[in-house]
């Protein structure tokens, strides 16, 4: 089934409600960086709000940083994405191994922490970007979200995010976030928090095959909610290429540059987001350190 983010309005447009089914986008992820079980389920929780967040951006050029940094052994997880809510990321330790809870729930606290932070970086083209930072509360990311928008940006967001790992791979990943508007009711909020209990986890929703409309009616208690846009497509999407890599060392003081040329004659650089690797050659080091020569004469004049 193809991942999609689709917007709703419930009860008379008073609520809004972003729902997200990242199952492939996560799975994708998961094979890039060949992360284990509690790895996948962290950082697969944190692609999925940052496309959801990302798909509330308005233009193109739009760009949204997240980075959260827990005490715990996975270490930092960043994610990057645009408005199309492609999204790439990287986690410090692709691999750690946790006990699951007693009811056999992947315990994503305690691989996360509860002692770091979320750090947000909006670039929405004004003449600063937007940089909002709000202090971890439990280390389960959906919570921790739930917070930010509260203390960051000002509004009362529900929020869930559910991944569900086999050994076979992922069963099912996606979120949500329900945020009332200034006019919603306290009949309202008493009626979402009523039906966010009783739908349980997205994860498991998602794993019985249920539309994301239908679960936007379980999680709002409102049977009439209406859909307002599903055009988005979230997808792990890295950009990189070998042109961005020769930049990227062109970064790289002369006297660097010459001697890795010396020692190694060409050099091998990873993408962090994505693992491919690009080699640079003798020849292309050259032109680089070429290129810095000429610059430092300029420079003199």
């Amino acid at each position: 089934m193809e991942d999609i983010i689709e917007r709703f309005l419930a009860y008379d447009g008073r609520v809004s409600i972003i729902c997200a089914r990242t199952t492939n986008l996560v799975q994708t992820a998961r094979d890039v960086h060949d992360l284990s079980p509690v790895v996948t389920a962290a950082f697969g929780r944190l692609l999925t709000i940052s496309s959801i967040m990302a798909s509330e951006m308005k233009n193109k050029t739009d760009k949204l940083t997240i980075q959260l940094k827990g005490d715990g052994p996975i270490g930092t997880m960043l994610v990057t994405a645009n408005s199309l809510a492609e999204v790439k990321g990287y986690v410090t330790e692709n691999v750690v191994d946790i006990p699951n809870i007693e009811d056999g729930k992947i315990d994503v606290g305690a691989a996360v922490g509860t002692n770091g932070y979320i750090n947000v970086v909006k670039d929405i083209g004004l003449k600063e970007p937007y940089i909002g930072i709000c202090p971890l509360v439990s280390g389960e990311i959906a919570q921790d979200f739930a917070e930010y928008f509260v203390k960051s940006e000002q509004r009362n967001t529900a929020v869930s995010l559910g991944v569900l790992v086999d050994k076979n791979g992922i069963k099912s990943a996606g979120g949500y976030i329900i945020t009332p508007m200034p006019d919603a009711t306290e009949e309202d909020i008493t009626k979402i928090e009523q039906a966010i209990f009783k739908a349980g986890a997205i994860s498991k929703m998602l794993d019985k095959g249920m539309t994301l409309e239908e679960i936007a009616k379980n999680i709002s208690g409102d049977d009439n909610v209406k859909l307002i846009s599903n055009d988005i497509t979230p997808k792990y999407f890295c950009d990189c290429s070998k042109d961005y890599m020769k930049s990227a060392m062109s970064s790289l003081p002369k006297e660097e540059l010459q001697e890795i040329l010396k020692e190694d004659g060409k050099a091998e650089l990873t993408c962090h987001f994505c693992n491919k690797k690009y080699e640079i050659s003798k020849e292309e080091l050259e032109e680089l350190v070429k290129a810095k020569e000429e610059q430092d004469s300029m420079n003199k004049i």
